[in-house]
């Protein structure tokens, strides 16, 4: 398994599938909801193995020396394989890379348990999306 950017039209294609598929669709969201306004000033990540795309992720610079993630996603049936661990793994070291010093994020509740194992820390209870998920942001600082 490889965790990069994707780097041709089949892996964004296959990327912006997958942020649908696991983010948007059960919720009964329309096809392209999945896209959002910044994503070409984001970096992108994708876990990927044998040309199937097994999760992805996206971070930008939310304010100086600060970068937010967004839109994590790991297919479902390869949940709980640690994927998502790697794919944060790879944005932290971009993060440093880019010598911010901390990464924000809004969890959604059923995820907050994965990113306190990462050592983020919940911030506030933020918002509610579709009217039924809360969100709460959370930051680590390093």
């Amino acid at each position: 398994m490889e965790i990069r950017s994707p780097n041709n039209p089949d892996e964004w294609e296959a990327y912006f599938q997958l942020r649908f598929k696991v983010l948007r669709e059960p919720w009964n969201q329309a096809a392209g909801s999945e896209h959002l306004p910044d994503d070409q000033n984001a970096i992108h990540v994708l876990a990927i193995e044998n040309n199937h795309v097994l999760g992805v992720a996206r971070m930008h610079e939310s304010s100086p020396l600060q970068g937010q993630v967004r839109c994590v996603a790991v297919d479902h049936s390869q949940q709980g394989k640690g994927i998502g661990r790697l794919i944060m793994k790879y944005l932290e070291q971009k993060a440093k890379e880019n010598l911010w010093q901390e990464i924000i994020l809004e969890a959604r509740e059923n995820a907050v348990p994965f990113y306190k194992s990462l050592g983020y820390q919940i911030e506030k209870e933020s918002y509610l999306l579709f009217g039924e998920i809360q969100h709460y942001t959370m930051k680590k600082v390093f």
